[in-house]
């Protein structure tokens, strides 16, 4: 069956998510502001869920519609054929948002989409009311310059929520970050990646899994599995295609350190869940004691924030070690993300050879890189 899948994404990493969608061979249809809307199959929606690195979710779009008024939403939502999806005891919830459109009440949108979708239902199983004691449907109304999108979120967790971070310390990055920064970086498979400042271990977790060619979602369950929609044994093969795809003969070479050593606990036990404990070298030092011992190298890091946790003599102190280190070293690369948009003549004393601005959570960040002499 055809369908029309969104991956949701961070802004500033579309374009990320979009060429990992390419290299899956998806039909990219629609690229907007945190969103990247594509064509495939039931199959290719499970295996979208379980490879996809750097997006946030994986919706399926059942409709769109203009909509100036309430009508307008009852309307549409009556016209979707949601009984080829929603069985007659699915749990369907209805959420909503609305942005520079003239229905601007988002409660009252859930209430008569809600309406508009048990009428479809109470017309075709002939029922009047619906026990919803079966699997779970998050339905989502984007409401936007007065054009509604209804979509079904297929992952239920964000991407994020890999499942092998069990130790924590302040202020994680999230994981689809972690990945992109690596993928922004276009480090590969036998080449030393470091990371100096690795609190739980995440940036070295996340390119250990892109060494060895690990999806990011094989550990863990997604929404749209508990669904009839998708046969059990669509999921059964695209993760045994996953399994196989793993490359543990790769020459993965990841060093990950940090002053804490709480951190240093933390990490080591991620990279055992995610079972890249083998290729990442975990080690407790500050970075002025980091020396390079190849000639070519590339560091992926994020430092403390001073919004955050670090202290503004602890940061200075980062900053000065940085500059030292890549004076001594030009033919490393850099790429670092912080909130300081004043780091490149504090830390390095030039501009960065490019920067991308990214979203830390709710933190406006800024990705510096900085390339190696060859």
């Amino acid at each position: 069956m055809k369908l029309e899948l969104i991956a949701t994404a961070t802004f500033g990493l579309e374009a990320v998510v979009r060429r990992e969608l390419e290299d899956l061979g998806y039909k990219i249809v629609a690229r907007e502001d945190g969103r990247i809307t594509y064509v495939t199959n039931e199959a290719g929606l499970a295996r979208s869920n379980l490879r996809l690195r750097t997006a946030d979710r994986v919706l399926l779009k059942m409709g769109e519609f203009k909509a100036n008024t309430f009508e307008d939403i009852f309307q549409g939502m009556c016209a979707i054929a949601w009984e080829t999806l929603i069985p007659l005891d699915g749990n369907f919830v209805i959420g909503a948002t609305s942005v520079k459109s003239q229905l601007s009440s988002v409660p009252a949108c859930q209430s008569v989409a809600e309406k508009g979708l048990i009428t479809r239902l109470q017309e075709t199983y002939g029922e009047q009311r619906f026990s919803k004691s079966g699997a779970r449907y998050d339905v989502k109304l984007r409401l936007l310059k007065d054009v509604c999108t209804v979509t079904v979120d297929t992952s239920g967790a964000g991407l994020h929520k890999r499942g092998y971070r069990t130790g924590n310390v302040a202020a994680p990055i999230k994981e689809t970050l972690a990945a992109a920064l690596v993928q922004l970086s276009f480090w590969k498979a036998g080449r030393l990646l470091v990371d100096p400042f690795c609190g739980s271990g995440t940036i070295a977790i996340e390119a250990a899994m892109i060494g060895r060619n690990i999806a990011p979602g094989i550990g863990r369950k997604f929404a749209a599995e508990d669904w009839s929609f998708i046969k059990e044994d669509v999921w059964e093969a695209e993760r045994k295609a996953a399994y196989e795809d793993v490359d543990h003969e790769m020459d993965i070479r990841i060093c990950a350190s940090d002053i804490s050593e709480s951190a240093i606990r933390a990490a080591k036990e991620n990279a055992a869940h995610a079972g890249v404990d083998d290729c990442i070298d975990f080690s407790r030092k500050s970075f002025a004691e980091f020396t390079a011992a190849e000639e070519r190298g590339i560091i992926v890091c994020n430092p403390p924030y001073g919004e955050r946790i670090g202290e503004l003599k602890e940061i200075e102190a980062i900053y000065k070690s940085l500059a030292a280190f890549y004076r001594e070293n030009p033919t490393w690369s850099l790429f670092l993300i912080t909130t300081d948009k004043d780091f490149e003549r504090k830390a390095i004393g030039r501009p960065a050879d490019r920067r991308r601005k990214l979203y830390n959570g709710r933190l406006e960040t800024t990705f510096y890189q900085y390339h190696g002499i060859k």
